[in-house]
């Protein structure tokens, strides 16, 4: 007779469309009875991808009649959108950040190319435009928000409802692994204890009401951030590159992870662009130039500027004066304000996410 144990392993080789992770990883599947030979389960998830739920339906009947001794396979697949009822164990997408109007991700394909200082400079360029702004750091293993924007100390806990209060620094409302952890320690998780502090991030933070939240997500296409994705209905990504070839590589893995789920991709920042010399005021293209928005044309994508290589940009986020706090009329500043405007613009015009045919000419910044 096969076993409740014997079934979640099949299951456990059913993946979600488009991505490498299985059903039971991601916590979809509930309700596993087995009597005798007769197999019950519900698949239960939200996505927007309306073909998902076909094609988990069928895989998964097809893997759980594979296990020796099942003669029926009774399955309910139960799909709500992103906004609406959340996964088991968990308040609905539409309850988690209800006070925030826009949630903005700021992701890379890998690391190195500056995604934490864009984060911060965008966060601070937004309240300097007058919006309300928390910093959600949602790199676990790499927690640098609270250096970057000069918190010192421990968040505190709020009596009346044992929430977190999140702890503000040049005007913006920042939460941190950092924050609650030995900065000499490292972070040596896996993927469901990485989920379960995301959870607490987005859940058991008091953010209260805020226009936008920027969630620096860790580099690459890992748990945490497949969980925002399907925990957090996410107004759009930005996807930061620099000019190397293999940066725009992983940029387009990044993006493609963002179309796969449903998540509006807001465009494509090159940083590290170009250098100026202090001396001279020559243009010095260090790491050759126009990649990232050769790539925004040809994946369709709005390209949304150029961020050039300034010194300060180092001393400010290791000292706790990002680039826009510490030289606001710099070039660097100047780039993240533009940055700043054009997400405004697109979220609030509704036009988030609006994608090209390949070749077609995208929106451009620059």
């Amino acid at each position: 007779m096969p076993t409740k144990e014997q079934v979640l392993d099949a299951l456990k080789g059913v993946k979600f469309p488009g991505l490498s992770r299985d059903i039971v990883s991601f916590g979809f599947v509930h309700d596993v009875s087995v009597e005798g030979g007769n197999v019950s389960f519900t698949v239960r998830f939200q996505t927007e991808n309306q073909n998902a739920a076909t094609q988990i339906s069928k895989d998964a009947e097809v893997a759980v009649k594979a296990v020796p001794g099942v003669e029926s396979v009774r399955m309910h697949v139960d799909v709500g959108s992103r906004s609406a009822a959340g996964p088991q164990g968990g308040p609905p997408p539409a309850q988690i950040l209800s006070g925030v109007k826009y949630k903005i991700a700021v992701a890379s394909g890998k690391g190195g190319v500056g995604k934490s200082t864009v984060s911060t400079n965008l966060a601070l360029a937004l309240h300097a435009l007058g919006y309300s702004v928390g910093m959600l750091d949602a790199d676990i293993y790499g927690p640098s928000q609270q250096m970057m924007l000069g918190i010192h100390g421990r968040p505190q806990i709020d009596e009346t409802d044992e929430k977190i209060l999140p702890m503000e620094n040049h005007g913006v409302k920042t939460m941190s692994l950092g924050l609650i952890t030995d900065p000499d320690t490292p972070v040596i998780w896996r993927g469901p204890m990485v989920m379960k502090a995301l959870d607490q991030f987005l859940s058991d933070v008091k953010w209260g009401t805020l226009d936008f939240m920027i969630i620096d997500l860790p580099p690459g296409t890992g748990d945490a951030q497949l969980t925002l994705t399907q925990k957090v209905p996410l107004s759009g990504a930005v996807v930061v590159t620099t000019p190397q070839d293999v940066a725009l590589i992983d940029a387009r893995k990044g993006l493609a992870m963002f179309r796969k789920v449903n998540v509006p991709v807001l465009g494509i920042i090159e940083n590290m662009s170009y250098f100026i010399c202090r001396h001279c005021g020559e243009r010095e293209e260090i790491f050759g130039h126009g990649g990232g928005r050769k790539t925004a044309e040809l994946l369709g994508v709005p390209f949304l500027g150029e961020i050039p290589i300034d010194p300060k940009v180092v001393v400010g986020g290791d000292s706790g004066e990002p680039i826009f706090v510490l030289d606001p009329s710099s070039a660097a500043a100047e780039a993240f304000r533009k940055l700043a405007e054009t997400v405004v613009q697109q979220v609030e015009s509704g036009h988030a996410g609006h994608t090209h045919a390949p070749g077609e000419p995208a929106h451009a910044h620059s």
